[in-house]
């Protein structure tokens, strides 16, 4: 028989540094972007586990040990929505209480599912995904991020905009603008350009229509790239492709529109000839 290497003791205290009970949560409501768009301004968000992506440095880091992954947590009251934006790593919700409807896509009307306590739902990475509070209380649910470091948010196009009008700019630095409070953009730093339609960030990667699910074509499998905006002015990034090959879409959808759902009805999504995906890309 081989002899196993025992277990190293744990301390009391060791125990005790790596346990966060949800009376002690310290919640932050002003970690994004969205913090004072209407709507959205009421919402309570958590970093439990790891340094997450919230974008206000004084979110508080309940524990700090590296895990591989990130666990947060947003508590909304009824109707509160959480803004449309991407992630560079996958991210899963677990609802702990309340009602939620997940829309996904730049507008959230790709698709959209309803989730009850102890529902779980797993978004891919750079797809935008938006949420709200449905039910007739206050909800609490769990969002765990993959890696160490997630990364940043990106916004859909339209989050820079509302933010703006409600006094907060999002710099490229990652950091936070909130004029409600005086602030002013700091000297040496310039704020974040919007999304684009196609394009993440400035220069960044552009990325092809995702593949079917189980699809194992490669077809229009290569990425595209961005080019800087022309000396004109234009203020957004163009792409040309890499690759002139498209998926075909699937028979089914070819020349129509069909509204498929889910046998429970609870996902539901719009497929057509001109968006063969029902994941369509968050950046």
């Amino acid at each position: 028989m081989t002899e196993s290497t025992p277990n190293r003791p744990w301390p009391a205290d060791e125990l005790a540094s790596r346990l966060v009970r949800y009376e002690d949560l310290v919640p932050c409501t002003t970690a994004f972007l969205d913090t004072r768009t209407p709507g959205s301004d009421r919402k309570e968000n958590f970093t439990i586990i790891g340094p997450g992506v919230a974008e206000n440095p004084d979110q508080h880091v309940h524990i700090e040990a590296p895990h591989g992954f990130n666990v947060g947590a947003a508590r909304q009251p009824p109707g509160c929505v959480n803004s449309q934006h991407s992630h560079e790593t996958a991210e899963v919700f677990i609802v702990h209480s309340g009602r939620w409807a997940f829309q996904v896509g730049e507008r959230g009307d790709d698709a959209e599912a309803l989730l009850a306590p102890g529902d779980s739902i797993s978004i891919p990475t750079r797809v935008f995904r938006g949420f709200t509070n449905v039910g007739e209380e206050v909800g609490f649910m769990f969002a765990v991020l993959g890696e160490d470091d997630p990364g940043r948010v990106t916004w859909a196009p339209s989050v820079f905009a509302a933010a703006e009008e409600n006094g907060m700019l999002l710099l490229e630095n990652g950091g936070l603008v909130d004029r409600t409070l005086g602030q002013e953009i700091p000297a040496g730093l310039a704020p974040m350009p919007p999304t684009t339609r196609r394009c993440g960030r400035r220069g960044g990667p552009c990325l092809p229509p995702p593949a079917w699910p189980n699809s194992r074509s490669s077809a229009g499998s290569a990425r595209t790239a961005c080019r800087p905006a022309s000396s004109t002015g234009a203020t957004a990034s163009s792409c040309a492709s890499s690759s002139s090959r498209r998926a075909p879409a699937p028979p089914s959808t070819v020349g129509r529109r069909r509204k498929c759902c889910s046998p429970t009805g609870a996902l539901c999504r719009w497929r057509s000839t001109a968006a063969p995906s029902p994941w369509r890309q968050g950046i």
